[in-house]
């Protein structure tokens, strides 16, 4: 269920209505009937998914609020809609297995446009119950890209203070499991030397150099603030490939946020969003010849029984 109450606005033009009864059949909130053969819309509100306007033939159903039109400035978007069936699926599966985590990028500045762009692609994901309380903050500049690293280093100095104190850890480990010293163990070796390169020699382990970021929340009262935001970032991640970019996502600087209240101050991320991806952008400066490869993965067909049924 939504956290807060949409008033939406229904319109159903009973003169163009033809009484086909599709509209009644695709809202998944039951919030048409047909009535003396037209459509009619009996609630105040409901999530605003917009099916009953995009299933109309005759356009007689119209959803006030919703944006037909994103208006994307660095390309110009097909009309219609692709139906199922409609799309090349090996060019699909090729983009999907092309796109790599980039950890080598020019010194070019991604144009602003275009990570304006990726915002609008992003909001073209799914989202429970169609809430879409995803937010994004774009970092246009490398010197933003660098602030948010100095501060997630800051915040992994304070971190590994505290994991090389034995007490600290057998201290956690007895009242709350042990998760300082898992990253002690993991990660205490790798981050003090990659702090120790940032600081003396400039080597930037945890952006690779991207000259942009865009970092994707959701509102905690959304019905699934997770996977709306990384469903975005899909989106964002396929569809910066396509353009040119290199994209990689920092789960260090997102840990970072999630614990830190003062990172999430100073990058504008309000108390009732959480941090889910950040995503480092740039031109790459690096060409691969050949496709990713994965884990040979073998799903479980799950077939019951007359028994189970």
């Amino acid at each position: 269920m939504q956290s807060e109450k949409q008033m939406v606005t229904v319109r159903i033009n009973k003169e163009l209505c033809t009484g086909c009864g599709v509209c009644v059949d695709i809202c998944p909130y039951k919030a048409i009937e047909l009535r003396n053969n037209k459509a009619e819309y009996l609630l105040e509100d409901c999530f605003s998914c917009g099916h009953c306007q995009a299933v109309c033939a005759v356009s007689a159903v119209s959803v006030a609020g919703l944006v037909q039109d994103i208006n994307f400035s660095t390309f110009t978007e097909l009309p219609g809609v692709m139906q199922p069936g409609i799309g090349n699926i090996a060019e699909i599966v090729g983009l999907m297995r092309s796109r790599r985590s980039c950890r080598n990028y020019a010194d070019k500045t991604v144009p602003l446009s275009f990570l304006e762009d990726l915002v609008k692609i992003g909001t073209t994901a799914p989202s429970g119950t169609n809430s879409q309380l995803w937010n994004f903050i774009i970092l246009p500049a490398r010197k933003d890209v660098l602030r948010l690293g100095g501060l997630t280093a800051e915040y992994y100095r304070k971190l590994n203070r505290q994991a090389r104190n034995v007490f600290l850890r057998l201290l956690i480990k007895l009242f709350g499991g042990d998760s300082l010293g898992r990253y002690y163990r993991r990660y205490h070796d790798s981050v003090a030397e990659s702090l120790r390169e940032w600081d003396e020699e400039r080597k930037d382990h945890l952006f690779h150099g991207a000259t942009a970021a865009i970092l994707v929340t959701s509102r905690t009262d959304a019905s699934c603030p997770a996977e709306d935001a990384l469903l975005a970032t899909q989106n964002i991640l396929l569809a910066a490939h396509v353009m040119g970019f290199g994209s990689c996502l920092i789960g260090f600087a997102v840990e970072a946020m999630r614990r830190s209240s003062v990172m999430k101050r100073k990058m504008k991320i309000s108390g009732n969003e959480e941090i889910y991806s950040v995503i480092a952008l740039g031109y790459p400066n690096v060409k691969y010849f050949r496709p990713a490869s994965r884990k040979l993965v073998v799903p479980r067909i799950l077939e019951f029984t007359e028994e189970e049924r």
